[in-house]
């Protein structure tokens, strides 16, 4: 038989801390219980006075005392406090809860039943929702990281390489005619005939660094922007890249590229860069096919070479691998645009890597309009 509590009005000392502090005592320390105290912990306006509960093993008992938060078996001795503004039961017993209702002091508040259940649960889809969100911000902060991370070594090695495709071609080029035209000028008088075929010599070489220096610029931005053409991009650029590297190219491609934004057309392009990069770099090989197969759902890339292929397990491995063999930024890549790269490779059978990506509906429909 739950003892008739006498209501008191005892002295209040006077308030320390912040002027508006309200002073919480919890019955209960389930779940109710312990969604409050985690809530109400992080709040500098509250302060839990005390919390009772009659189970040695409930949830929330070692919560409030890695709070430093005193804890009672008796419930009732929450009623005697001085010091408290606000009574919240969630003990989910409805003996407790009868009993409160009979109680009154002023300046006390008893929250308890539905209302008290409702709070608490209220409280707990709050935590879950916000731990979520957590996760959710965590997990986009690292891709964030990670793709400023690669978006810089790319510009670095994209810097490079222009530097060494201008050197190697237009420099060279530009150099070879400033030549002839000094040779130009010294036979202008003793050589006439010379001199002009000299002339027509530079004019020929100066057309083919004018060629170089526009596909410098191409590589540089391979897509029209006010057509945003992805297949004539990519085959101009597979052209450059075989006469470049002397590596054979092959380009198949099926489906409607008009069905793609333009960001995913970007995307695609950079994929199929980084990786016949990477095969230039690493893989030794004499021959490249890359195919590109969309339909309405989804697109594929597939990019194959027949060079000398790495073991798999090794480098799958070893993180600091998966950067020297450029898989990361590839995987990278296709996460970024909502798809999956898969990549499979052997000693001395080549390399191939597949990104898949699926096509969200307005894009399918929206007939590449961004």
């Amino acid at each position: 038989m739950i003892p008739t509590i006498q209501s008191k009005s005892p002295r209040r000392p006077p308030k320390t801390g912040p002027q508006n502090s309200t002073h919480v005592a919890i019955i209960g320390a389930g779940r109710g219980g312990t969604a409050l105290m985690e809530i109400f912990a992080t709040d500098p306006l509250v302060k839990i006075v005390c919390v009772a509960e009659v189970r040695k093993n409930a949830p929330g008992i070692e919560l409030a005392k890695r709070l430093g938060i005193p804890v009672t078996r008796d419930y009732r001795r929450l009623l005697d406090l001085e010091r408290v503004d606000l009574i919240i039961d969630v003990s989910g017993d409805s003996k407790v809860w009868e009993l409160l209702q009979d109680f009154h002091r002023m300046g006390v508040t008893i929250i308890g039943g539905a209302s008290a259940k409702f709070m608490w649960e209220l409280i707990e889809a709050r935590i879950r929702a916000t731990s979520e969100i957590e996760k959710t911000l965590n997990k986009y902060q690292s891709l964030y990281r990670l793709y400023v991370k690669e978006t810089g070594v790319a510009v670095t090695e994209e810097r490079t390489r222009i530097a060494c495709e201008m050197h190697d071609g237009l420099v060279q080029n530009l150099a070879g005619v400033n030549f002839k035209l000094d040779l130009s000028l010294q036979l202008i008088r003793k050589d006439p005939k010379a001199s002009l075929a000299s002339l027509r010599e530079s004019k020929a070489q100066l057309k083919l660094a004018i060629h170089e220096a526009r596909q410098v610029i191409f590589n540089l931005r391979p897509l029209h922007y006010d057509k945003m053409e992805l297949f004539p991009a990519l085959t101009n650029y597979l052209t450059s890249y075989e006469t470049q590297y002397h590596i054979k190219t092959q380009f198949h491609v099926s489906g409607d590229e008009q069905i793609l934004f333009p960001r995913t057309k970007i995307f695609l392009f950079r994929i199929v860069q980084e990786a016949l990069s990477n095969v230039e770099r690493h893989a030794k090989a004499t021959r490249v096919t890359v195919g590109l197969d969309i339909d309405p759902e989804r697109l594929k890339v597939t990019i194959a070479d027949n060079g000398v292929g790495f073991d798999m397990d090794t480098v799958l491995r070893d993180p600091d691998k998966w950067d020297h063999f450029g898989i990361r930024g590839i995987l990278e890549r296709a996460r970024l645009v909502g798809g999956e790269g898969k990549i499979d490779s052997k000693k001395g059978r080549g390399t191939t890597i597949i990104v898949d990506i699926p096509l969200a509906k307005k894009e399918a429909t929206a007939h590449g309009k961004d």
